[in-house]
């Protein structure tokens, strides 16, 4: 590894199907390699549950030289939240008015075209319960479905001091 430089490499991840979703069995993930055989993932992921950006992975590189993912050894207490985009049939117009009303609440991520989906990677330092106001508004009017990825004990505690405001 050269100092002062991150390695970069895809780490995999197998996933379990179920109702023909998603729709692959493995998703790779970029990472920075951490030396040790862990890595940091450093992008969103797409379908796989229960990591999140951040997050410190363990890893097998397998004889074609293929690194798979292990079990997370150290949380970043990012979460994962990916929303399939019903507006405009999902268009990148859609999307994009989406992440761009995330991001005014600290919150970054990315679309995809092929599902209409955006992936979100909350932040700990992003006011969860307006996050979380906002997810449960955009379903609420249908301009999108929620899917929480990986979520934390502050994502949780924010979800349970919700209150709907009074009519």
């Amino acid at each position: 590894m050269t100092e002062g430089r991150e390695q970069y490499v895809k780490v995999h991840f197998h996933l379990e199907i179920e109702d023909d979703w998603p729709p692959a069995s493995v998703e790779s993930l970029w990472a920075v390699d951490q030396g040790d055989g862990t890595v940091k993932l450093d992008n969103v992921p797409w379908f796989v549950r229960g990591v999140a950006c951040g997050d410190v992975v363990a890893t097998q590189t397998d004889l074609d030289g293929l690194r798979w993912a292990g079990d997370v050894v150290r949380r970043s207490e990012n979460c994962t939240i990916r929303l399939i985009v019903f507006r405009d049939g999902g268009s990148g117009a859609a999307r994009q008015s989406v992440l761009n009303a995330f991001h005014q609440l600290g919150v970054f991520g990315e679309g995809i075209e092929k599902f209409g989906m955006v992936s979100l990677d909350v932040p700990p330092t992003a006011d969860l319960a307006k996050v979380q106001r906002l997810l449960n508004h955009g379903v609420a009017e249908e301009w999108w479905d929620m899917e929480e990825g990986s979520i934390t004990a502050a994502w949780r505690a924010a979800a349970s001091n919700w209150q709907p405001a009074q009519p």
